[in-house]
């Protein structure tokens, strides 16, 4: 086998990365007995290194083969404050096998090392392999998250819970509450993330945030609609009540749509009422770090756009 080149996404590389992370998912999701995977084609996966680059310039590590220049894998990461986030990393089906998808974690836990900070992300349970390589490079589940979905009908859900009074959508000026709120609840700080996902400069981002009575925030929550990802996350919330009122203004603007989202398995009380939704278990995801991590004081519900852990 020849040596892989490690370096970083070039920008006339984009659609050979979206090509990866579309053939990768499409294949193993296949392999699982769930097809259909990215419906609109590997154009729809363009979203990853677009949001990506946008948010994090020269984080994405690719992997090329110098025998016939093809890229073979990548893994976007995201250098924070507090930690470094590992985000989405994917090996051609092509290349499976090949020790490429050890190489290009190997290259991000090395950047976290010198920065001298843990490394966290958020992976399927149900993905043995993934969860094999993350494991022998040093890292630990720290929690469990229920990948919840439902269908939302078109004129939104006729539901009422406590505090949904009290949300509104977020503007710029709450990015500091926002930050502050995660850094209780989680102990991270990242604020480019919510400087970016507020600014919203392609249209696909809302936020909303929970006011707490007597001033300051109680939760928030981001959300996507795109093509290739309908989903809720990131947020943030004080308590079960506060993520219940969060996740049903968000759902109300989903009409039509099944988007997806990230409940931390010991919220009994909040995965009941999704329940009486009628929202249902779609798969299983862990929150793992390599470093160390403070346990949550609160609800924390991450995502795979932005990823988040």
């Amino acid at each position: 086998m020849s040596e892989f080149i490690l370096r970083a996404m070039r920008p006339d590389e984009h659609q050979a990365v979206a090509d990866i992370v579309y053939a990768s998912i499409r294949t193993w999701y296949a392999g699982i007995g769930k097809t259909g995977r990215f419906p609109g084609g590997p154009t729809t996966c363009l979203l990853y290194p677009q949001v990506y680059e946008a948010m994090d310039p020269g984080c994405c590590v690719v992997a090329q083969d110098p025998d016939n220049g093809r890229l073979a894998a990548s893994c976007f990461y995201h250098p924070r404050p507090t930690h470094v986030g590992l985000g989405i990393l994917n090996a051609h089906p092509d290349f499976f096998g090949r020790g490429v998808a050890r190489l290009v974690l190997q290259y991000v836990c090395d950047v976290a090392d010198q920065q001298r900070k843990p490394v966290r992300l958020v992976s399927s349970a149900m993905n043995l392999d993934s969860f094999s390589l993350y494991t022998r490079a040093g890292f630990t589940a720290q929690a469990v998250f229920h990948d919840m979905t439902m269908k939302v009908p078109e004129g939104g859900l006729s539901l009422d819970c406590p505090g949904l009074s009290r949300v509104r959508a977020a503007t710029p000026g709450d990015a500091g509450a926002m930050e502050e709120l995660e850094w209780d609840v989680a102990h991270i700080r990242r604020p480019q993330d919510w400087d970016f996902l507020l600014a919203n400069r392609q249209g696909i981002w809302h936020t909303v945030v929970l006011d707490r009575p007597g001033g300051g925030l109680d939760g928030f929550l981001c959300s996507i609609q795109h093509s290739a990802s309908n989903m809720l996350g990131p947020g943030a919330m004080r308590n079960q009540e506060a993520a219940a009122a969060l996740i049903l203004a968000q759902l109300n603007r989903f009409g039509g749509r099944s988007p997806v989202w990230l409940v931390p398995a010991v919220c009994g009380q909040l995965i009941g009422q999704l329940y009486t939704w009628r929202a249902r278990n779609c798969e299983i995801h862990l929150f793992q770090v390599r470093g160390t991590a403070q346990p949550f004081n609160g609800v924390v519900m991450p995502t795979f756009m932005p990823e988040t852990g």
